[in-house]
Parts: C-alpha cells; sequence; structure tokens
C-alpha cells in the first residue's frame, strides 16, 4: 500500500513552505503527496457575459489554488507523485477529514500561527495534532 501525505495550501508563502517541506517528505518516502485548499461554506455566484454565464464558487478558487501549487511542486520535484483537490471546511477540519479519508500516513502542516498569543487561541497546526488519525509534521515555515 503506497503512503500518502497530505498538505494544505491557501495561496500563503507559509503555506507554500510547507508544500515544499511535504514535497521532500514525500519523495524520501516513496509516498502520493495529496495537497488540499480549504474553503467555508461553498459560495456560488454565476456571471454573464454577453450570452455566456459562467460559474464561480469559492470550491473552484480552492481547487485552483491547490492546482497551482501542484503545478509548482511537479516543476521543482522530479519524480514526485503529487495530487491536489479542494475540501470543505475550516483548514485543520478540512485536513483531518481528507486524511482519515485517503487513510493519510501523515499530514504536514506549517507553524505559522503557533506563537506568541495564538498559540493560547488556538491554530490550524494545534487543531490539526489534536484531530489527526495520523502522524502530524510541522514545518518551519517562517524565519
Amino acid at each position: 500500500m503506497t503512503k500518502t501525505i497530505v498538505c494544505g495550501v491557501d495561496g500563503s508563502e507559509t503555506a507554500a513552505a510547507a508544500a515544499r517541506t511535504a514535497a521532500e517528505l514525500a519523495l524520501a518516502l516513496g509516498a502520493h503527496l495529496h495537497l488540499v485548499s480549504a474553503y467555508g461554506k461553498l459560495k456560488a455566484e454565476t456571471i454573464e457575459v454577453g450570452s455566456d454565464r459562467m460559474l464561480l464558487s469559492n470550491e473552484q478558487e480552492a481547487e485552483t489554488t491547490a492546482r497551482q501549487v501542484e503545478l509548482d511542486l511537479r516543476r521543482d520535484f522530479a519524480g514526485l507523485d503529487v495530487s491536489s483537490g479542494a475540501a470543505e471546511g475550516q483548514p485543520a477540519e478540512a485536513l483531518v477529514s481528507v486524511a482519515g479519508t485517503r487513510e493519510a500516513s501523515m499530514i504536514v502542516v506549517g507553524n505559522k500561527r503557533t506563537q506568541g498569543i495564538a498559540r493560547v487561541l488556538g491554530s490550524i497546526a494545534r487543531d490539526v495534532v489534536a484531530h489527526a488519525p495520523c502522524d502530524v509534521h510541522i514545518a518551519h515555515t517562517h524565519a
């Protein structure tokens, strides 16, 4: 059975740094990397341009965000087995849910808000650690 690593991305530099760490781990472990971009409650809007109608949603935005990181990692890490997608919910909730569904062996998160007052109020990393169905790697993502 192939190991799976799940990593959350949101378009930020810290999430990109965590995704790079996840890619390095996936290559070293021979694991599949699945990138997830979370979105809150589904919101959609229909846009009309002339006779064309387009449906835009926050789910599509999340999928686009995750896909862009996937493309960046494919370019930078030869041989990386990577996929991406969107998941409904708050970031920690979405990561834990996807990790459970995919029977992940590890979740990689950044440490963006695990310092100062945010430690007391909560952070994505802390919430993932508290509820993860697998190992959690907290990547150092800031100076």
